[in-house]
């Protein structure tokens, strides 16, 4: 009941109860009556507007909307026009309550958006399941998670297979498959058959708890134009006050106007001016855009980001699980003796390694036999002992450090047994299936040049730079060296330069740019960290979403600005004259803030 009291919709219905009948009374003569009538109507209506008009005089904020609305209203019953101070008030409360209502939809479209993280989890202890608080679940318990329901601890699937839903946390609309030993993020939810997990992160630090806290942060981030509003607030807010206190001193003390009617303008003024549309419509823009985005599995980290990306004229991309998939297969395969042999050789030399490259040696092979005494040499390769040889597996520099006599350039690997060659294995990262037409797709929205930084071989970088039309290529690079070209690009660039990379290497690279963009599926920490915005689900297509989230954003923000003004401009114009009345001047106020604030939800609706 006594939230029902406290409602605006309460408050208007009885407002207008004792209103209507007050301005009738009013209209027939009945003076007395007809105020008191008024006077209740009022304080229904304007009770806590007042009150928080005078919370703001001592907080000494006294210049925001309620302070403005308070003085219009009760100058309206100093000056006789009892009736049009009550309408003032209830136009006031109607708008409120139209705010407020827009306000809660769009939050509550973007909770909906972000509601990925369940609370609790199916813990089982001892052969018995109980749900416990998310929070609470420790690394490396055992969950089960059945059809229908949300992944709320990242983990790794112990027994059961699955599809899983993956749209809520990147964006994917297609379903992708896991099974035993696969990794779940925690967000996602299991279609169809229960999967028994074991957890691999805290719930803190898994992946929808991570996308929350990083949207969450972002509103902390403001851009251009919201800052623009603040500073124009503080202006703008204390000169309307002062033209409205010349208003109702100049023309009477000349004797243009009477006192009452001067007052009156004054006062009608001050309802207008009120900046309530731009300092509530303009931020939740950039909130519904940063929402929008993180629906389709983009996270940016500021309002502050939507600009530079807006603007992109340059991008440069690292190679390596940027444009490729990190996942290595043989071109091609060159060997001085049997071909099963050498592979044998390669995989029992390279059994301790974890690297991609390796790895992919290893798959090769079905059974070796591992090596012993492997000595690592950086920047070389490595030699190890395999049964009674010495094999060296690395670049030529080592081949010459070991006396084999290599004739062959562009390889990947090279190898040697006891100082003599005994072939060489081309390795080659895979291209993104998708690569191709998203950097076509970016040129379409006007990105003029497109660049690779890697540090990998020529051969390697050229041939992948070729196959999706780069406009420049470096290769062999240092991070020092991706850093001092990333510069020059940025000097000679007129618009925003963007760089897209996932690696530690990448760090110094996203944090220079104007806008850092890490590629966050298989993106390590220190990248997503220093990055601007962050891909969820490592697509380049997200790419070309991200530039038109933006500029649709940007679009959206500089007409709510653009709009807001120009009507309060001439509203004002129009109240100093005398051609429009209190009525109208809070009804354009509250007309103004309410469009504004529908046109701002438009930001969540992005194609």
């Amino acid at each position: 009941m006594k939230r029902i009291l406290k409602s605006e919709l309460f408050k208007i219905i009885a407002g207008l109860i004792f209103f209507i009948p007050g301005a009738i009374l009013s209209h027939l003569g009945y003076t007395t009556v007809s105020l008191v009538l008024l006077i209740a109507a009022l304080l229904i209506c304007g009770l806590s507007v007042f009150i928080g008009a005078v919370k703001g005089i001592l907080r000494r904020d006294f210049l925001d909307e309620k302070f403005l609305m308070s003085i219009a209203s009760v100058g309206a019953f100093v000056i006789g026009e009892a009736t049009e101070g009550v309408a003032v008030m209830l136009f006031f409360l109607v708008g409120e309550f139209f705010e407020h209502k827009a306000v809660r939809r769009s939050r509550s479209a973007i909770k909906e958006l972000l509601d990925i993280c369940p609370d609790t989890a199916r813990v089982i202890v001892d052969g018995e399941e109980s749900e416990e608080d998310a929070e609470d679940v420790e690394v490396g318990s055992t969950i089960i998670v059945r059809p229908g329901e949300r992944v709320p601890i990242d983990s790794r699937i112990i027994s059961g297979a699955c599809r899983l839903d993956t749209s809520s946390l990147t964006g994917e609309s297609m379903p992708r498959d896991a099974g035993e030993g696969d990794e779940v993020d925690s967000g996602v939810v299991v279609l169809d058959g229960a999967i028994t997990c074991v957890t691999i992160r805290s719930h803190s630090a898994s992946r929808a708890s991570v996308v929350l806290e990083l949207v969450e942060n972002a509103r902390e981030r403001k851009s251009r134009e919201e800052n623009f509003i603040t500073k124009f607030s503080r202006i703008y807010t204390p000169t309307v006050t002062g033209l409205a206190i010349l208003m109702a001193l100049i023309p009477w003390i000349c004797g243009l106007l009477s006192w009452q009617t001067s007052v009156y303008r004054a006062l009608s003024f001050l309802v207008v001016s009120c900046p309530c549309a731009l300092v509530i419509s303009v931020p939740m823009a950039f909130f519904g855009g940063i929402g929008a985005a993180a629906s389709k599995g983009i996270l940016y980290k500021g309002g502050n980001t939507f600009s530079p990306i807006s603007r992109v004229e340059s991008i440069v991309f690292d190679k390596t699980g940027t444009l490729t998939t990190g996942e290595f297969s043989v071109a091609d395969i060159h060997s001085e003796i049997e071909e099963g042999e050498l592979l044998s050789l390669l995989a029992s030399a390279e059994h301790n390694s974890n690297h991609p490259i390796a790895r992919c040696l290893k798959s090769l092979v079905k059974d070796y036999t591992p090596a012993e005494n492997i000595r690592d040499l950086p920047g070389k390769g490595i030699i190890a002992k395999v049964g009674e040889c010495e094999i060296a597996v690395g670049n030529l520099l080592l081949m010459s450090e070991v006396g084999a006599d290599v004739q062959l350039d562009g390889y990947s690997v090279y190898a040697a047994r006891d100082g003599e060659f005994i072939g060489a294995v081309l390795v080659r990262d895979t291209v993104k299936s998708e690569a191709a037409e998203a950097i076509a797709s970016l040129r379409k929205l006007g990105v003029k040049s497109t660049y690779i930084l890697s540090g990998d071989r020529e051969s390697e970088v050229i041939s992948v730079g070729r196959e999706l039309d780069v406009d420049h290529v470096h290769h062999s690079l240092m991070p020092e060296d991706k850093y001092e070209i990333l510069e020059g690009i940025i000097d000679r660039s007129s618009g925003g330069v963007v760089y897209v990379g996932d690696g530690i290497n990448d760090a110094p690279c996203l944090t220079r740019a104007d806008v850092g963009i890490a590629m966050g599926g298989k993106g390590t920490d220190s990248a997503i960290e220093s990055a601007d915005a962050v891909i969820i689900s490592d697509n380049l297509m997200k790419l070309s979403d991200t530039v038109r989230i933006a500029r649709k954003t940007l679009n959206i923000s500089k007409q709510n600005i653009v709009f807001a003004i120009g009507v309060k401009v001439l509203a004002m114009i129009l109240v100093a004259l005398g051609l429009v009345g209190m009525w109208l001047a809070v009804f354009a106020d509250v007309g103004v803030a309410v469009l504004a604030i529908l046109n701002s939800m438009r930001t969540l609706k992005t194609k």
